[in-house]
């Protein structure tokens, strides 16, 4: 999973990122435009889960699922036309799954805002607005080859070319890709084009580490316009910058003090993973215990082929153990004994947790 993460200069883009990314590779400065190029950093997504099975079975290796997070230039008004240095980097996050918008909504004189003062709803408004004009250049350098092709009588072309004429007024009224009634077709016959402004959007808000405890999400929602169904994840970039060397322990008695219950790290991941429907399962032995990454209704060989592709087309069946009844079993072979584990086939629908093996010819 990839999360480009965009926002207008000092918004707390980089700091966020660093501190997410446990590193310095962001650089992050009272200036506009102190990121230069774009800074790619993995994080292992927390799951308690994978934690437990490893203390149980106690493997040589245990890996964790990743996300990518990418950070590029800050965005400015007008950005889709060069200004600033955002323009550039927009194709950096043109292949990520998900797009999270860091919104600044506390004030600080000591922090520069390029555009004056604080106004995240101005904000927010900005950064749509760039994506959408991006977007619409991208359709429009399309649009030319498509109505050629079209001259040729063929149907699918016509209806290529008048797909990208209705998406193409669309975003020039203002409209997300995104919002865009489009049928699975439709989407699937444009997914080439890698709008930004057809991925799914988080919305980061940066608040100060004396407001995290109290902000309410539903709130900072209806002031910024934005639909119920919007994931808005309050952090404080500052607080998770502190906590970068921290132990578990040593961040958990912080985020006490602060009347938190968790990382804004792992409230975003949780918050991306269902924006993006998708759901963690396990391989568990001695050598390995692996979490890995399928959408939610992925079937057994669709599960099997994200480890590898012949284990997908060669997929005989699943050996399937609940993760429930793997922990209160006591493990593999005591949940073999409880006639817990199941034999599932092509058409079994994975669940959240399963722990499985593959056999395959």
């Amino acid at each position: 999973m990839k999360i480009g993460i965009v926002g207008l200069p000092n918004v707390g883009k980089s700091t966020l990122f660093n501190a997410l990314t446990k590193s310095s590779g962001a650089q992050a400065a009272n200036y506009p435009f102190c990121t230069i190029d774009p800074n790619v950093g993995v994080v292992e997504v927390p799951d308690e889960r994978l934690n437990k099975l490893s203390e149980m079975i106690m493997p040589e290796k245990t890996i964790p699922a990743i996300v990518e997070f990418v950070d590029i230039a800050g965005l400015v008004k007008g950005a889709s036309e060069g200004e600033g240095l955002g323009n550039q980097f927009l194709a950096n996050i043109r292949e990520c799954d998900a797009i999270g918008q860091v919104l600044r909504i506390f004030e600080d004189e000591n922090v520069i805002h390029v555009h004056g003062g604080v106004d995240a709803r101005r904000d927010l408004e900005i950064i749509e607005t760039e994506l959408v004009l991006a977007d619409l250049q991208t359709i429009q350098k399309r649009l030319g080859k498509a109505k050629n092709d079209a001259k040729s009588g063929d149907k699918k072309k016509i209806a290529y070319a008048n797909l990208l004429e209705l998406i193409e007024n669309e975003l020039a009224s203002g409209k997300k890709v995104v919002d865009i009634d489009l049928s699975n077709e439709d989407q699937e016959s444009i997914k080439d084009l890698h709008f930004l402004s057809s991925k799914p959007f988080l919305y980061i808000l940066n608040v100060k580490d004396s407001d995290l405890a109290t902000v309410i999400p539903e709130k900072i929602r209806e002031d910024l316009g934005l639909p119920e169904q919007a994931k808005v994840v309050p952090i404080s970039a500052k607080v998770e910058e502190e906590m970068i060397d921290f132990s578990e322990e040593e961040a958990k008695e912080f985020l006490n003090e602060l009347g938190v219950k968790d990382r804004g790290l792992n409230i975003l991941i949780r918050e991306a993973y269902d924006t993006l429907g998708l759901q963690t399962y396990f391989t568990a032995g001695p050598k390995e215990v692996r979490a890995w990454t399928v959408h939610q209704g992925a079937t057994a060989p669709e599960a099997a082929g994200v480890i590898h592709s012949d284990f997908e087309d060669k997929f005989i069946r699943a050996e399937v153990i609940g993760f429930d009844d793997y922990i209160n079993a006591g493990g593999e072979i005591q949940a073999k004994e409880k006639g817990l584990l199941r034999v599932e086939g092509k058409e079994y629908l994975v669940k959240d947790g399963d722990i499985m093996h593959f056999r395959h010819s």
